[in-house]
């Protein structure tokens, strides 16, 4: 029995996590990225990691990049690792001004915020444009880091089909229309128009103009993410869709491709008023972006031929590409078909009927083979027929060897398929898949 005045026991949960009624609602959505999962076993010497999307600076001339940062700190030490501006410093916001000129974009150095990679320039613009429950229309599939993104902040992921060319323009009209017909408020779409994370697959010039003539006759921001823009291995770079459409679309860039991704400089392009919202937002997030980074790579782009730079990555990418799509050719089952990238970093392919890539990682990792699941890439519970194949990092060598070691393990799973008949089709309670097309897809 209880007695008046003396002390009751704490209550005490069996949860292990004692902080889990004092979170934020927006907390509830967060959840480790599938490819941060992996890397506690893809990182083993003896596991190909056709997984991770690390960029290969193999070829980047570490002795150049080493004289460079020695006369920074000689010469410039004081300013460089000082506190600096909120929107970036600018002498590197002029650089990046030289750097879209190739992709055909006309801008000005005040218009550019400079981030923390181009992840937080994406966290950055959903911070400002989106509140719980709106929608953010996105390929599908996407890029896994910004669903993470989406999911933070409390957004709806609403995905848009795409076809050999990226983003179906008269899906992205038809999912508009029912979502605002259904009372949804579309905050933007969020798009990598050129050799598309997951897909491997790029936009057309004429697909960017009538996905952009879409947008401007139902009103909706356009959000382009563009890391890849300059690792293209025919010809000269596609407009972006920045450089046809100025006023709609909010352009998103970084250095972590074409130059390093420790240094973790990125930036937003976007409107004057949408930057100063940006910097407002930036300066409550990091007060300002690191300014040692800022000013290592305006002097390596100053100093030193960073074009022909490029160049060298793009030819190291595409012997890593073609050896990727030797060995698929060379060892995947029969009912397998992929992507053929123009450029990038990965290749996107689609299982034959009945298997299911989350389900066989772990067998793959067994048979010292990564790769990242389909799954990653939607928001909603599909992709499971799908895989995620990355050729930036391991040398073409141990490629080869990764498909083999994959197309082994394939093999065996339809051959248990085949047996035992299909464990994953729908039962009850189980809400079918939305029916996604699976881009650019090249049978064997």
């Amino acid at each position: 029995m209880e007695r008046a005045g003396e002390p009751q026991p704490r209550r005490r949960d069996t949860r292990l996590d004692t902080y889990v009624d004092r979170y934020a609602a927006r907390t509830h959505g967060m959840t480790a990225s599938a490819i941060r999962a992996l890397f506690s076993v893809a990182n083993r010497p003896e596991v190909v990691s056709l997984a991770g999307g690390m960029p290969n600076i193999a070829d980047l001339p570490l002795d150049v990049v080493g004289q460079t940062l020695h006369e920074l700190v000689a010469g410039q030490g004081m300013r460089a690792m000082q506190y600096g501006s909120g929107q970036g410093e600018p002498m590197i916001r002029e650089a990046i001004c030289e750097v879209m000129r190739l992709e055909g974009i006309s801008a000005h150095p005040d218009d550019v915020t400079v981030t923390v990679g181009s992840q937080q320039a994406l966290d950055l613009v959903t911070r400002i444009f989106c509140d719980p429950g709106d929608v953010v229309l996105c390929e599908a599939p996407s890029y896994v880091g910004a669903l993470g993104v989406f999911r933070s902040f409390q957004c709806e992921v609403a995905h848009v089909a795409m076809d050999d060319q990226g983003l179906d323009p008269v899906a992205l009209a038809e999912a508009v229309h029912a979502l605002r017909a259904a009372g949804r408020t579309v905050k933007f779409l969020y798009t990598i128009p050129n050799f598309q994370n997951p897909a491997g697959v790029s936009q057309s010039l004429e697909r960017r103009t009538e996905i952009l003539r879409v947008a401007a006759e139902a009103d909706l921001l356009v959000v382009e993410d563009n890391p890849y823009g300059l690792l293209g291995f025919e010809g000269e770079p596609t407009p972006a869709m920045r450089s046809l459409d100025e006023d709609r679309v909010v352009y998103l860039g970084s250095f972590s491709k074409t130059f390093a991704p420790g240094f973790r400089v990125g930036w937003v392009l976007a409107p004057h008023a949408v930057r100063e919202k940006l910097v407002l937002a930036q300066e409550s997030a990091t007060l300002c972006p690191p300014v040692f980074s800022q000013y290592a790579i305006a002097a390596y782009l100053d100093t030193h031929d960073w074009r022909g730079q490029i160049k060298v990555f793009r030819e190291m990418y595409r012997e890593r590409r073609d050896a990727m799509l030797a060995g698929l050719a060379d060892h995947m089952p029969a009912g397998m078909s992929w992507t053929v990238p123009s450029g990038g970093f990965f290749v996107w392919a689609t299982l034959p009927p009945g298997l299911d890539s989350h389900a066989m990682l772990a067998r793959a990792v067994t048979a010292r083979v990564a790769y990242v699941p389909g799954t990653a890439f939607f928001a909603d519970g599909f992709g499971s027929r799908f895989m995620r194949l990355s050729y930036c990092f391991p040398t073409p060598e141990r490629i080869i060897e990764g498909t083999r070691r994959l197309g082994e393990v394939l093999t065996h799973e339809a051959g248990v398929l085949a047996t035992f008949g299909t464990a994953g089709a729908a039962g009850p309670g189980r809400a079918p898949l939305p029916p996604y097309e699976a881009p650019g897809a090249n049978q064997t």
